[in-house]
């Protein structure tokens, strides 16, 4: 986003009420290949956030519908419906997966947009075409997953296989549904494994809908399962059951390092993409124009609800003064309301708490001595729960909203006056899930991106993402990776073959 698209303002119009897909609106589990009510016979409301209604309710799983999931996914493993196909045949299937998610796709943005508040436009440009990508490029990596013959100078022939870990919970969030669990589900089924997705409580919508179409790809029964309800409970008894083979997670730092000590109770591998607080170093050299159209995108995509978010900014301090004025009068335009209406840059937060969550934490930055540049308060539209994008400078390092993960469309400026400060800046939080940085220089930005504490870094740009690149943390932002062959090696096990030749 240019700055003067930024300034391109829309009307804030009524929320108009949508039509969810069926199988959505019927909103129950799905266990073995069939659609069920919860054991516990309740359901919970789902909230569109852009208007505080309901859109749907859906089935609260108990611990016996969480062991039923999972006993028809040991199943699937232990008979080989699945893990014992073919990479080429699983391959297929994924591809088949990819195709009717791009046929499916006004419905899968509508569910998006109605279930998390997120634009129409993003979750059709960014969000659906997201999860089609994942689904194609796994399935070309499942037709790759080979070992190796290892010389050796024993009297025997030695190699390696991979071969699927097994049952997978996945636990996903509430910001982006679709994409992340997609980066889980699809990397696990192309290895050959069975799955159980626990959604977020807040935003269970597209799972259903995922399930549905997997179903239709020739996904077999009990290879894929959806338990819906709160996390708490239902999440604990996912992770440490016995027959979970390995749990991949996305979600807060604090709610993982949960899960890894459950799970390593049984020693059962994790992957876990926790939170993030990235800085975005913006050098005097760099093309402005651009750079604040990438710092303003970087901050209100997804309303800030984005653990690869940016929302700390760094600015040289020649071009400070400057940066904040352009910033006022950018972030003043962004366009926020009706997720439904194309014009729309920025939604409402995902709920209630979650705006509470954020007013607070600007609140306090005020307290704190923070100057709010602009924005800094709730946006009253539609009973949705709306805030506006906000710019606060003069904190000091040690400020909450400096240092912690606001999750919000909340950018805190800071200046500095060399390189070495910026890096220092840049690392000084608990968090290492993605930085980026903002120059001309190329010898800059290898020297800048080599010491920047992250696991991905952007250079001139902001969340230029691709299923082919690996992403991930460092420090309290988790380990493992997702994307990449390397997401697809974290769902196998490596077993040796020796076979004595005398």
């Amino acid at each position: 986003m240019t700055v003067q698209e930024s300034q391109t303002l829309a009307a804030p119009a009524p929320v108009e009420p949508v039509s969810l897909p069926g199988i959505v609106a019927n909103g129950r589990l799905f266990i073995n290949g069939a659609w069920q009510e919860s054991a516990g016979g309740a359901r919970t409301s789902v909230m569109n956030p852009a208007t505080g209604q309901e859109v749907a309710t859906v089935s609260s799983a108990v611990t016996a519908d969480v062991d039923a999931a999972v006993a028809a996914a040991k199943a699937s493993v232990n008979d080989g419906r699945w893990s014992r196909l073919s990479g080429r045949e699983r391959s297929r299937v994924l591809n088949k997966a990819a195709a009717i998610i791009r046929e499916r796709a006004e419905e899968l943005a509508l569910v998006e947009s109605s279930d998390v508040g997120k634009p129409i436009t993003f979750a059709r440009v960014v969000d659906v075409a997201t999860a089609a990508d994942q689904y194609e490029y796994v399935a070309a990596m499942a037709q790759q997953l080979d070992g190796s013959v290892r010389e050796t100078p024993l009297a025997a022939h030695a190699f390696t296989k991979r071969e699927p870990l097994g049952v997978v919970a996945a636990i996903t969030p509430f910001n982006f549904p679709l994409i992340l669990s997609s980066t889980k589900i699809a990397a696990a089924l192309a290895a050959g494994n069975s799955v159980v997705h626990k959604p977020a409580s807040d935003t269970p919508l597209s799972a259903l809908l995922m399930a549905e179409i997997l179903t239709e790809a020739g996904v077999p029964a009990g290879v894929f399962n959806v338990v819906t309800g709160s996390g708490g409970a239902l999440g604990d008894h996912l992770v440490a059951h016995p027959d979970v083979n390995k749990v991949a997670f996305t979600g807060s730092t604090e709610i993982g390092s949960h899960v890894a000590a459950l799970a390593g109770a049984n020693l059962k591998p994790v992957t876990a993409e926790l939170g993030g607080n990235a800085a975005n170093i913006l050098f005097a050299d760099a093309d402005l124009e651009k750079a604040i159209g990438t710092v303003i995108g970087a901050f209100v995509f997804n309303s800030g609800q984005f653990c690869m978010g940016g929302p700390r900014l760094l600015v040289e301090r020649p071009i400070y003064e400057t940066v904040l004025g352009i910033l006022k009068e950018a972030v003043a335009g962004v366009p926020v309301g009706d997720p439904t209406d194309p014009a729309t840059v920025m939604g409402p937060l995902a709920s209630q708490k979650q705006l509470d969550k954020v007013a607070g934490y600007v609140e306090g930055a005020k307290a704190a001595g923070g100057q709010v540049v602009v924005g800094g308060e709730t946006l009253e539209l539609n009973g949705g729960f709306f805030y506006k994008p906000t710019v606060i400078a003069g904190l000091g390092n040690d400020a909450a909203a400096v240092q912690e993960e606001v999750f919000g469309p909340v950018l805190t400026v800071q200046p500095f006056d060399t390189e070495e400060e910026a890096i220092q800046l840049a690392n000084s939080t608990p968090y290492g899930l993605a930085a980026g940085l903002q120059t001309s220089s190329i010898s800059r930005a290898h020297r800048v991106s080599a010491q920047l504490e992250a696991g991905i870094v952007w250079v001139n740009a902001w969340a230029l993402l691709d299923p082919a690149v690996p992403f991930g943390g460092v420090k309290n932002s988790g380990w493992g990776r997702e994307y990449g062959p390397e997401s697809l090696e974290s769902y196998c096990r490596t077993k040796s073959v020796v076979i004595a030749t005398d």
